[in-house]
C-alpha cells in the first residue's frame, strides 16, 4: 500500500512539473503606429527689410547724370592731364575738354572699345585698330591697351605735325588761345569747338590744373578770364533774358557758347560776344 502511494505521489510531481514547462507565457506587443511621423518645422529666421529712404540724401548726387560723368572723368584723367602738360607744354584745361568732349565724359561707344578719348584716326597707325562710324561708315581709329597711351599719344600727335607748331608760341594757360588755334589749325571743323571747350573749361574750373603745374594760385588762374565778354548766369535767368538783356538773339548766344540746348545752370559763365575771328 505504502508503495502505490509512493507511485501515485511521483507520477503527480512529474505531471506538475510537466504542465508548467509546456506553459506559453504571453507577453502583448506593443502597439505600432503606422503613420508617418511628420517632425515639426522650425521656424524660419525672418529676413530683415530695410526700409528704403523716401527721399535721397542731399550729399548724394544724381547717378548717371551728364554732371556727376564730367566730374568722374576730370577726378579720374586730371593728373594724367597735368603730367602731358609737363612734358609737351599743352595745356592740362584743354586736354581735359577735348577727352570730355570727345569722348563723351569716357562713355562713348568708342572710348569704351578702343580706350580712345580723342577720336584719333589710324593714319599711318601700325598698332591696334577698331572700326567705328564717323563722319563715314566703319573709319579707321586707333586702339588702346589703356587710356593713359591715348592721352599721351594725343599729345605726340599735336606735337608731332607742323600744323599745330604755332600752339606752342601760346602761353601755356592761355586756353582761350589753345582753343582757337585748334580749329583754325584743322583740328575740328566745328565752328563751335573752340566755344566749347571754353565752356567746359570755365564751367568745371580746368583751368586750375594749369595753374597748379604752373605754381600759380587759383586767383592768379582766374586773372585768365576776361570779364568784358562773359556774363555769369543768375537765379532766375534764361537765354531769352540774357540774350534780350545783351541785344542779341538766343540763336547767337546759343552759338557763342556750343549750347546744343536751352538747359543753364546758376553760377554758369557764358559769352555774349563772338569770338575773335583772328583764329
Amino acid at each position: 500500500m505504502k508503495f502505490k502511494v509512493y507511485i501515485t505521489l511521483i507520477a503527480s510531481v512529474f505531471l506538475l512539473f510537466s504542465c508548467k514547462s509546456k506553459k506559453i507565457v504571453y507577453t502583448p506587443k506593443k502597439k505600432t503606429n503606422t503613420q508617418k511621423t511628420i517632425p515639426k518645422k522650425t521656424p524660419s529666421t525672418p529676413k530683415k527689410i530695410t526700409k528704403k529712404p523716401t527721399s535721397t540724401p542731399k550729399s548724394a548726387p544724381a547717378v548717371g547724370t551728364y554732371g556727376n560723368k564730367v566730374a568722374n572723368y576730370i577726378t579720374t584723367y586730371s593728373e594724367i592731364a597735368m603730367e602731358q602738360m609737363r612734358q609737351y607744354k599743352i595745356p592740362a584745361s584743354i586736354t581735359l575738354a577735348q577727352g570730355i568732349l570727345e569722348s563723351g565724359a569716357g562713355t562713348g561707344d568708342l572710348t569704351r572699345r578702343a580706350n580712345n578719348h580723342f577720336g584719333i584716326k589710324c593714319h599711318n597707325w601700325k598698332g591696334a585698330k577698331v572700326y567705328h562710324d564717323d563722319d563715314r561708315a566703319q573709319e579707321c581709329f586707333r586702339k588702346y591697351s589703356n587710356a593713359n597711351f591715348s592721352f599721351q599719344d594725343h599729345s605726340l600727335f599735336l606735337t608731332g605735325r607742323k600744323r599745330y607748331l604755332g600752339l606752342f608760341k601760346l602761353a601755356n594757360d592761355d586756353y582761350k588761345s589753345w582753343a582757337k588755334g585748334l580749329r583754325k589749325a584743322g583740328y575740328a571743323t566745328d565752328p563751335k569747338y573752340p566755344a566749347k571747350l571754353i565752356n567746359l573749361i570755365e564751367k568745371y574750373k580746368l583751368y586750375n590744373f594749369d595753374a597748379r603745374v604752373l605754381g600759380k594760385s587759383e586767383k592768379d588762374a582766374k586773372k585768365v578770364i576776361g570779364k568784358s565778354d562773359q556774363y555769369t548766369v543768375k537765379k532766375g535767368d534764361t537765354l531769352y533774358s540774357i540774350a534780350r538783356k545783351h541785344k542779341i538773339s538766343v540763336a547767337e548766344l546759343k552759338e557763342f557758347n556750343g549750347i546744343e540746348n536751352n538747359t543753364i545752370h546758376e553760377g554758369q559763365t557764358l559769352y555774349v560776344k563772338p569770338l575773335p575771328k583772328d583764329f
